[in-house]
């Protein structure tokens, strides 16, 4: 069972508070909650079983009667029935027939998260007279990547230590990773990797010595219904395995991989099979051995196959020892010619796992042209739910609208409607897998992600994850009523904040689509020239006359033509290029009129003022629910939101004084900029 309310503060609780809206909800909800019937019993019924109990004691304050038996017999209260029906192995419906709550699905994942759907209504004060709701996700795959290292640190963590590791060993907490299993079953994530992608050699034990660790941590994610991915290093037979190459075409290493899968499933039998970053950021790859991606993930997808694994091949690969002055060479280029020659000659059980920009999850990004190029392989959309480039959990930065317009944008793949989520949900070329995977934002923090606003961006991520045609604002109050209450002010006034939150980061930090602008190797804080003549190719090639890169076909990169039409001639053209991706595609004069009428140089100073204004308004906002808020959540919180107003001065002094002094264009508002 979980701790007691006593024990456990609300930031740990997340949005699993199970609080009423109201004094009257115990009244109309109380025939429903004093029996829990049930048939069949299985591990996950059994979690399904206790939530469900959980809930009810925190909320009514009594111990509903749990029974097993038959479902037909006449009764009052909440029923989980597995049905005989044929039916996709997610999807539940919930209908109140009587005074019974029927929770009904042809699998007990199903049950589970039906279980989570009844009381997420209840939390929201939702009525269940005459309810009948049937539910399916769009995904298949709805999984969390963790760049957890065994050493206990977390790769672009900022909630923490890791919950899995500390000191080369497995931490042992199954309490915290349950509760963690609890949160992720909540939103619908069925699948999760628990270690780094860039794997080194201590970590190549997962798949050996610690293994037998590695099952305590599946098995109580399988309670959940989240089957358990490791990251590996392609070198591996070489790291461990004591042979002298790794080459995938090679009989010895073929073999040698084969022995480790049978190994990994004869312990964990439902395990789910390998994610691999490989040729990239001088990881180990088959490159190195003069084969291509195909060869490297149908090796491992042959030794996972007879399991029924899969191999999630990452497709973030590029040339990153670039010169700043070849400007042919373009980083964003790299995933789609790399890729989409190799269209159809991938293992039907290996899915590509494509970032959802072509450079690496910065504030705004064009949609990756990857996507949907693709038409005879399996792929999965990568977000970033850890705020590597949006804050780091210590500016508030909803990313759900971001997400939001990716999934909906129109590749034109297919034709016209041919939208990313119809993709990554196999709706257009029916891909045996796909779906879409975010890297984790939670740690050891004891509001698992150092800023209670940013636990926002992980429930949204699952939302969007099960539907993405849910809209921002119905996951936003959804997380929000939950979290923190049904008070009217308090979710008009949280839903503005949220909902503004990452426009209003833009406006202070990179401006136009140009990205990047951050500290070098630890990417927190304004530094315009900190890329600006590395070898990692993420320039801005601001002079004197101009920002921006030029990816057009005629005079730049050609990376405009990756995309299908209208969107390549859309891109390429200066004039019909949106302003918020033009410094993206085009080098232009500071001069340059934007559509919005303002001229470029003035757009930059303009956004970097209304930024640090308007974040001033989410600290004032957010003041101004002192009342609404425990005070423990509301302290945190302001005093982020207080560091997060301070930051964005400094963005907007150093972003304005930059290009004032590379352009020597006063601001025509007369404002201080240097």
């Amino acid at each position: 069972m979980h701790t007691s309310k006593a024990k456990v503060n609300k930031s740990y609780k997340a949005w699993l508070q199970y609080t009423l809206k109201d004094e009257k909800d115990a009244k109309n909800y109380s025939k429903y909650v004093e029996t829990i019937t049930y048939e069949a019993e299985t591990k996950i019924i059994e979690s399904a079983r206790n939530e469900l109990s959980h809930a009810i004691e925190e909320m009514f304050e009594i111990s509903p009667s749990i029974q097993c038996g038959s479902i037909n017999d006449q009764g009052r209260g909440i029923v989980l029935q597995l049905s005989a029906d044929r039916q996709p192995i997610d999807e539940y419906k919930i209908e109140q027939i009587n005074e019974r709550v029927i929770i009904s699905s042809g699998s007990d994942r199903g049950i589970l998260y039906g279980v989570f759907h009844l009381l997420r209504l209840v939390q929201m004060g939702e009525k269940l007279e005459g309810i009948s709701i049937v539910e399916k996700p769009l995904n298949r795959l709805r999984m969390m990547n963790h760049w957890d290292n065994i050493d206990g640190s977390i790769e672009r963590g900022y909630a923490g230590t890791s919950i899995f590791y500390t000191d080369d060993q497995f931490i042992g907490d199954e309490k915290r990773i349950e509760d963690y299993a609890r949160l992720l079953a909540s939103i619908g994530i069925n699948a999760l990797s628990i270690n780094n992608v860039n794997v080194h050699r201590v970590e190549t034990t997962l798949i050996t010595d610690l293994l037998p660790e590695v099952e305590k941590v599946a098995s109580i994610f399988r309670g959940y219904g989240i089957t358990l991915f490791l990251s590996i290093n392609f070198s591996s037979p070489i790291e461990i395995g004591g042979l002298s190459t790794a080459d995938p075409l090679d009989e010895n290493v073929r073999a040698w991989w084969k022995s480790i899968a049978e190994h990994i499933y004869k312990q964990i039998p439902d395990f789910g099979g390998f994610v691999v970053k490989a040729d990239s950021e001088y990881r180990p790859g088959p490159f190195t051995y003069g084969r291509d991606h195909t060869d490297g993930a149908n090796m491992l997808a042959d030794a996972l196959k007879p399991y029924g694994g899969i191999v999630i091949w990452r497709c973030f690969v590029y040339n990153c020892l670039q010169d700043w002055r070849d400007r042919k060479t373009d980083r964003a280029r790299a995933a789609y010619d790399h890729f989409q020659p190799l269209d159809g000659q991938f293992d039907e059980n290996v899915i590509l796992q494509v970032k959802n920009g072509p450079m690496d999850f910065q504030v705004r990004e064009p949609v990756s042209p990857l996507i949907g190029a693709l038409q005879k392989t399996n792929q999965i959309l990568e977000l970033q739910v850890t705020q590597e480039y949006t804050g780091q959990q210590r500016h508030l930065c909803y990313l759900v609208p971001q997400w939001k317009e990716v999934l909906d944008f129109d590749t034109y793949a297919n034709g016209k409607g041919t939208e990313v989520y119809k993709i990554t949900s196999g709706k257009v070329n029916d891909y045996q897998y796909s779906g879409i995977v975010a890297v984790s934002n939670i740690g050891s923090d004891e509001n698992w992600t150092g800023h209670d606003l940013a636990q926002a961006n992980l429930y949204g991520f699952g939302r969007l994850c099960w539907d993405p045609t849910l809209d921002a604002e119905t996951i936003t109050i959804e997380w929000i009523q939950q979290t923190f209450g049904n008070s009217p002010k308090l979710v008009r006034t949280l839903q503005k904040m949220l909902l503004n939150s990452w426009r209003i980061y833009e406006k202070y930090t990179a401006p136009l689509g140009v990205g990047w602008m951050v500290n070098p190797n630890h990417h927190y804080g304004p530094n315009v020239d900190g890329y600006e003549y590395s070898l990692w190719g993420t320039y801005h090639y601001a002079d004197r006359n101009g920002v921006g890169v030029d990816r057009t076909m005629e005079t730049g990169t050609g990376y405009s033509g990756q995309y299908h039409e209208p969107n390549a001639s859309m891109y390429n053209s200066l004039s019909q290029c949106p302003d918020e991706l033009l410094l993206f595609f085009h080098h232009v004069p500071y001069t340059h009129q934007l559509q919005s009428g303002k001229t470029v140089i003035q757009s930059i100073y303009d956004t970097h003022f209304e930024g640090v204004e308007e974040a001033e308004e989410l600290l004032n906002d957010w003041l101004s629910l002192e009342e609404e808020v425990d005070h423990q959540r509301y302290q945190a919180i302001a005093d982020k939101l207080r560091e997060q107003h301070e930051h964005s001065k400094e963005w907007r002094d150093i972003i304005n004084t930059y290009f004032y002094r590379k352009s020597g264009i006063d601001d025509e508002e007369g404002r201080k900029i240097y």
